[in-house]
């Protein structure tokens, strides 16, 4: 029984991080990690450190 509750904790986590990412994207944010997603061109995040 607690295999099953810890299961369906995971399933619920991952399907809350996909459910994000998902309208992030529908939203037009490039790159979700980033704190200015939604104002910064498309290369900001892929730029070296």
């Amino acid at each position: 029984m607690t295999d099953l509750i810890i299961g369906l904790i995971l399933v619920v986590i991952l399907g809350s991080a996909v459910g994000y990412i998902v309208k992030q994207k529908k939203k037009g944010a490039h790159c979700i990690g980033c704190a200015s997603s939604g104002k910064c061109p498309k290369s900001c995040c892929t730029d070296k450190k």
